[in-house]
Formats: structure tokens, sequence, C-alpha cells
């Protein structure tokens, strides 16, 4: 593993570059009563002075939402010449199944296809609360259906196809690995890239005390984030928190990225002992002075691009 732990540790210090970013971007209010368009607004120009540069790609393709249930997809080719031996991730944002956009998640995708040479496939999976669980869910199978189906013609080698899932997003990601462990959406994920995800809905692990004020993402920013997406539904559903499955053999090999100020720390860590417990190969990736969402702030926090060398490290040398 690159790193692994999940003690608590108050010596470490929170980056000051990152520290002076929370009152920027944290969400002040009443936030029980907060209305999700409005959220959306907020979120999308709060985020926008720090997200990546708009990197040049090889090509951009839009896939229109089809008839069959399956959501608008895009497709991010690199710079990189063009070649059908080159992986594909499929991508699912972050924001609590509630925020996020294209606009907000571009520049990632644009520059996670040019440092890991690799095809991204974002998907524009429904939101909640107007759409809620199992919406998100049901785009990203519809969409992994599709593009193993369509491989062909999108000009993707179905036996390089992976997964890449960013907080919310990365909780589809690990859901989705786990409902396609038999190949039951068409063909085998490489593997399964999860940037500080969302394991266990009943927020019950240590850190979320710790750290559910102050820094960032708040208990109570999370608390409607999950009431959003899963209102009285059981979160013990290993659909809705895959730290809850009876098993985890034979899921996609797993990168795991975690962060030291970040609530969701502690689950990120479980779910990686796990994984590793059940004979699945997976590789940590700790950064212990950041905080979540620190890796589409590439614009200010230096330690983006280190996280990005790191995946592709991760990747090209897997255990």
């Amino acid at each position: 593993m690159l790193a692994a732990t999940a003690e608590l540790n108050f010596q470490t210090r929170l980056d000051p570059r990152a520290y002076r970013l929370i009152p920027k971007l944290t969400f002040a209010g009443d936030i029980d009563n907060l209305d999700p368009v409005t959220a959306r607004r907020a979120y999308s120009l709060a985020r926008k002075p720090y997200v990546w540069p708009l990197d040049t790609v090889g090509n951009v393709t839009s896939v229109a939402r089809n008839h069959d249930g399956t959501p608008a997809l895009r497709l991010f080719r690199p710079l990189a010449p063009l070649s059908h031996e080159r992986d594909t991730y499929i991508f699912f944002h972050g924001g609590g199944w509630t925020l996020g956009d294209l606009a907000t998640y571009e520049p990632l995708c644009r520059r996670l296809a040019n440092r890991l040479g690799a095809n991204i496939v974002w998907v524009e999976y429904r939101l909640a609360p107007e759409h809620p669980y199992p919406a998100a869910l049901d785009d990203a199978v519809a969409a992994a259906r599709f593009i193993f189906s369509h491989a062909g013609s999108l000009g993707i080698d179905p036996n390089r196809i992976s997964l890449f899932g960013d907080s919310a997003g990365a909780n589809i990601a690990a859901v989705l690995a786990l409902l396609n462990r038999k190949s039951e959406l068409g063909w085998n994920f490489e593997r399964q890239i999860l940037i500080y995800p969302c394991l266990d809905l009943t927020a019950s692990y240590p850190s979320h005390r710790a750290l559910g004020s102050g820094y960032l993402l708040t208990r109570e920013i999370y608390g409607w984030y999950r009431r959003n997406y899963i209102g009285d539904r059981d979160p013990t559903d290993w659909r809705i928190s895959p730290l809850f499955a009876a098993g985890l053999k034979d899921v996609a090999p797993a990168i795991i990225l975690r962060a030291g100020f970040d609530p969701l720390r502690d689950e990120a860590s479980a779910y990686a002992q796990r994984l590793e417990l059940a004979g699945v190969p997976v590789q940590e990736i700790h950064f212990p002075e950041m905080l979540h969402g620190f890796l589409n702030m590439g614009a200010v926090l230096p330690q983006a691009e280190t996280a990005l060398q790191q995946i592709e490290r991760a990747i090209r040398r897997p255990e």
C-alpha cells in the first residue's frame, strides 16, 4: 500500500492554503431549508476560481441521452496519439448526489485525460432531491451498459474500462463495481479509483465526530446530502453504503485516495482494509494535510497535481 492508517492524528497540520479556502467554500445559513437549485448555483460559482485550468485535449464528443435510459455522456480523449490500447475511465462527479455539474468538473476531466493518457467519460447522472436514490445508480448502470455495448463505435477497448469516482461519485463507482463482479454489466472493470469516497451513510466512524465541524464537509451539509439522496431508506443497504456489503471478493482492484482532514477518511481506510482481506488488490494514497474536495482545486492547491501523479504511479505499478 502507498499509505495506510485509520488513526486520528491531530499532529498533522492542515495546509494553510487549504485552511484559507474553508470560509470561502462552506455553506452558511439554514441548511435544512436550503434550496438545491440555489445551492447548485452557489456551489459552481464558489468553486470556479479554484478548479483546474481548462486544458486542451485531443477531442471531446457528446453522446446524447438515449431513449433506453442512458444518461448524457461526454467523452474526453487525451492529446496523446490515437490508440485503441488506452484506458477508459467512467467518471462520476462529487457534490453529495445533489450538487456538481460539468462546468465544475470538466477541467478535472480534461486534466485526467492528458495526465493518464486515457479516455474520460463524464456521466450526467440525475441529482437529488428531485431524483433520489436509486436514480443516480440507475443512470450509472445504464451508462456502463451503454459504454460496454458501444465500445467499438466509441473507439474504446472494452477490456480496459475502469471507474473513477469523486466523493459521492466514488460511492456510485464502488457500488457499480460490486454490481459488476461477474461482468453483469457486459464486461469486467479493470480497476476502480475512489477519491475520498462516501462508503458508509450511517456516518458513524470516529472521523465524522472529530472532523465534522470546521473542515468544509460539515456534519450539517453531509446530513443534508444524505437526506436528499436516500430519504428514509436504510443507510446500511450495501447499494447505498458499500461498506455494508456482505463480501467484497472479486470486485475490481482499487486505488483509494483519502485526505487527513476529511470526515470520510476513516471509512475510506476501512474499505481498503476490507478489500485487502477479501483478496482484492488495493492501493491507498493519503494526503494528511488536505481536506475533502482538494483534487478539484488544482488552481490553488499543488497537492492536487501531486495526487494525480501518485494516481498515475499507482496505475502504472499495480500491487
